[in-house]
């Protein structure tokens, strides 16, 4: 069966609550640093337009051959792919644990307490946006397999070859956060927006190497505000360590990150029912669809010091050069005590 009790403190006592162990969720959504976008059903189209240069001298009768400048309109497709959740349970495995909802009379005719129902239900949405969590930025869509149900976004930046790609051999993480900050476009370098996405255990690393500058920054007994030269950073659960990534971060069309589903709360629309009329099994079921992509490539910075990075230099770039999307920078903090400027001992 799906539900596993174990059962090794209690015999039979009255248990008024079953705790459901907490998940970190889908944070990409929860802390709005993507776009929703709810009732897609077929494929949808994330619409980008670029302007070129058009600034000239001035001409007193300009022509149409003087024309300087043109608009690129191009798309990005967002195409939910269609996945489930389906679990098989029977409710009197709580028979002996939930006293005050045991079923009373015939058992032929006994049904699942609503208290039961709301917190299995509470427990499976829980778990359901973890996994979402996962798949919104590690996904690999594949036609086989129940792990490949949809394209992350880690999985569509990599295949933009616009996304700017850095590189530094330096184990730091404030090393590497230089090189990412270096390479931000100047266009989005002070948008509001803009955001370093790292994960937990990353910034962990981060608030040690700040708290082991003596008299800069926080102390043991405090967390180092989560901000790098004034650009604010977010931790999610899922992201892989080793992987960091600057963006415009939104939960509306300013952002950079998309996501489209067929209902914004599709982890939360779950049908209960018995398996069969002569059953005493129960199932819970859910059908969704999903898929994320990205804006523009060129407004995502991105170091991937991972063994096997998804996010790889072009092929012929020498490694450390200086090209489109290329950028290279080591040990950029090898500096003494004395050569580092005193900080305001919060931010980075």
């Amino acid at each position: 069966m799906a539900i596993v009790v174990r059962n090794t403190n209690y015999s039979g006592e009255v248990l008024e609550n079953i705790l459901t162990v907490a998940t970190t969720g889908n944070e990409l959504v929860s802390k709005g640093l993507i776009m929703v976008i709810p009732g897609v059903e077929k494929e949808i189209s994330v619409p980008r337009l670029r302007a070129g240069k058009m600034l000239q001298k001035r001409k007193e009768d300009p022509q149409k051959a003087d024309a300087k400048g043109d608009f690129e309109y191009s798309e990005k497709k967002l195409d939910p792919e269609d996945f489930m959740a389906f679990t098989v349970f029977n409710p009197r495995t709580f028979e002996n644990i939930w006293r005050p909802f045991q079923p009373k009379g015939n058992l032929v005719f006994s049904e699942l307490p609503p208290e039961v129902q709301n917190k299995l239900l509470e427990s499976m949405s829980k778990q359901l946006q973890f996994e979402l969590g996962w798949h919104y930025i590690n996904g690999v869509y594949a036609k086989e397999g129940d792990d490949n149900l949809m394209n992350g976004i880690l999985t569509q930046a990599a295949k933009d070859e616009d996304c700017i790609i850095v590189e530094c051999e330096s184990k730091s993480i404030i090393d590497r956060l230089y090189a990412v900050l270096d390479s931000i476009p100047e266009a989005i370098l002070e948008h509001t927006n803009l955001r370093i996405l790292m994960s937990k255990k990353d910034f962990q690393k981060y608030d040690k190497e700040l708290t082991a500058r003596e008299h800069k920054n926080s102390d043991e007994t405090k967390i180092n505000e989560k901000s790098f030269k004034g650009i604010k950073i977010e931790t999610v659960a899922s992201w892989p360590s080793d992987v960091l990534m600057a963006t415009l971060c939104s939960p509306d069309v300013d952002g950079n990150l998309f996501a489209a589903v067929n209902l914004q709360d599709d982890e939360s629309v779950i049908q209960i029912d018995k398996l069969s009329n002569a059953s005493e099994l129960y199932f819970f079921k859910l059908l969704m669809k999903a898929d994320t992509n990205i804006g523009f490539g060129e407004e995502i910075v991105v170091f991937d010091g991972r063994e096997n990075p998804a996010f790889k230099n072009p092929a012929g770039v020498p490694e450390g050069a200086s090209e489109k999307g290329v950028f290279g920078l080591e040990n950029v903090t090898d500096l003494s005590d004395d050569e580092i400027p005193e900080g305001d001992g919060g931010q980075a």
